[in-house]
């Protein structure tokens, strides 16, 4: 198929892919599998569309098996009450109060987040605050947007993933890119903090609640309680300091990498039923009860397997790259840094941080070498568009973040977007100022 035919293929399948699901139209499910068949068979892909949707599958299989017992893990620990005197003593300690509630769940994800791993974060975070949120009634879809906010800020360490992509398909050192963006990172945390103190203030106003204190007739859940706060028949009092060891135990070998995560919570899972429900019965309700979250996730990875699969495997993903370099002006090349972070948020979105990192980065910066833009100031450049990168619906951990906090992905993507765009905004303007990403490039 020509360049350009395949180019203009690939543009309209995301466009209508996002409009689909945006619009609620189709599902995310859905979408992730019908619109790439439709399109790759537009193409002329027939024969080979089988082995590259496998083939896209088997690349996410174990994260839809980690992401599957994760879920199930914690949700069986919600059930057996682990969480429910951390919420009353949060709840004491901040005596209700909204703003306090949004601020403490920004600094909480800032700082498991320094881990570099997203599902930690989101588990842990999550598994902390949600309680919290639905006893007092507010907007789970503040507490999504600030873990992701602050997931996307620190996912630039060098540990996350992105910058170590980076360094390797520019082949500059992952501390040189790092360091000089340490600046940045500190003020686009700050950012967070402030967001999370603007959504605490309107869930303040929105509940009638004053400072540091909570109406004594607010419900203990608004809208959801039943998913998370289960029957009192299900809780396990007698069994929390055991559960409270197991979990602590089982993000200690998270965070030491003692064996795969999927294994881990695998593991984890069959222990916490053993235990809390030892009888059979009592096993199926408990897996029974959880397993419509759990299937809205997994199934939804395996689609996201199907999307990807015929993206790379079409080479669409390069056609974009190598159409957004050629439309790119002659009299732009000097800002071809700028331009980076900017295309860094569409691309990070649409297409996988590998893809973009190791397909586009290097035709950028190869680019942007002959107007005296250094591979290194490219690399910076390019990880400004991890905020909005973590509400790509080829991210899998974003589908345990909304299944943990039981919102829609598109209500989500909605809601942060706008939110997450001003962050890299911040994160570009504080690299601009620091000089560590050039306005324009340097004559040769």
């Amino acid at each position: 198929m020509p360049h350009a035919l395949l180019t203009l293929l690939a543009f309209a399948l995301i466009a209508v892919f996002m409009a689909l699901i945006m619009t609620k139209r189709l599902s995310v499910l859905t979408a992730l599998i019908l619109v790439p068949i439709a399109f790759a068979l537009l193409a002329g892909f027939r024969a080979e569309i089988g082995p590259m949707m496998l083939d896209g599958i088997k690349a996410l299989a174990p994260t839809g098996v980690m992401l599957l017992f994760a879920i199930l893990y914690f949700s069986l620990m919600i059930d057996a009450g682990l969480f429910e005197p951390m919420v009353g003593r949060v709840v004491r300690l901040v005596g209700g109060d909204p703003v306090k509630i949004c601020v403490g769940t920004a600094f909480l994800a800032l700082l498991v987040s320094l881990d570099g791993d997203g599902s930690t974060t989101y588990l842990i975070t999550t598994a902390a605050m949600l309680p919290l949120y639905q006893r007092l009634g507010m907007s789970r879809l503040m507490l999504a947007s600030i873990i992701m906010q602050a997931g996307g800020v620190m996912n630039i360490l060098p540990w996350g993933g992105p910058t170590a992509r980076a360094a390797a398909a520019l082949k500059v050192d992952a501390g040189e890119l790092f360091v000089p963006l340490i600046p940045a990172m500190v003020v686009g945390a700050a950012w967070v903090v402030f967001v999370a103190w603007l959504f605490g203030r309107r869930e303040r106003r929105r509940l009638g609640v004053t400072a540091g204190a909570v109406p004594a007739d607010l419900p203990a859940s608004a809208d959801r309680g039943a998913e998370f706060v289960r029957a009192q028949a299900a809780r396990r009092p007698r069994l929390f300091w055991f559960n409270l060891a197991l979990t602590a135990a089982l993000m200690v070998a998270l965070v030491l990498g003692v064996l795969p995560l999927s294994i881990l919570f695998m593991i984890a899972c069959a222990v916490a039923l053993v235990v809390n429900y030892p009888g059979v019965e009592e096993q199926r309700e408990r897996i029974v009860a959880n397993s419509g979250n759990v299937l809205t996730v997994v199934a939804v990875i395996f689609a996201a397997g199907i999307f990807t699969g015929i993206l790379s495997g079409t080479k669409m993903i390069e056609a974009m790259a190598h159409s957004v370099v050629a439309f790119v002006p002659p009299g732009l090349g000097p800002g071809l840094a700028v331009i980076t972070a900017v295309l860094s948020l569409p691309f990070t979105f649409f297409i996988s941080n590998d893809a973009f990192y190791y397909g586009v980065v290097p035709v950028l910066a190869s680019a942007a070498a002959e107007f005296g833009i250094s591979p290194v100031e490219i690399g910076r450049a390019s990880l400004i568009g991890q905020p909005v990168h973590l509400l790509s619906p080829l991210v899998p951990s974003t589908y345990l973040l909304v299944g943990l906090v039981g919102v829609e992905l598109g209500d989500h993507q909605r809601f942060t977007l706008k939110w997450s765009a001003i962050t890299c905004g911040v994160l570009l303007a504080v690299g601009l100022l620091t000089a560590v990403i050039p306005l324009v490039g340097r004559a040769l």
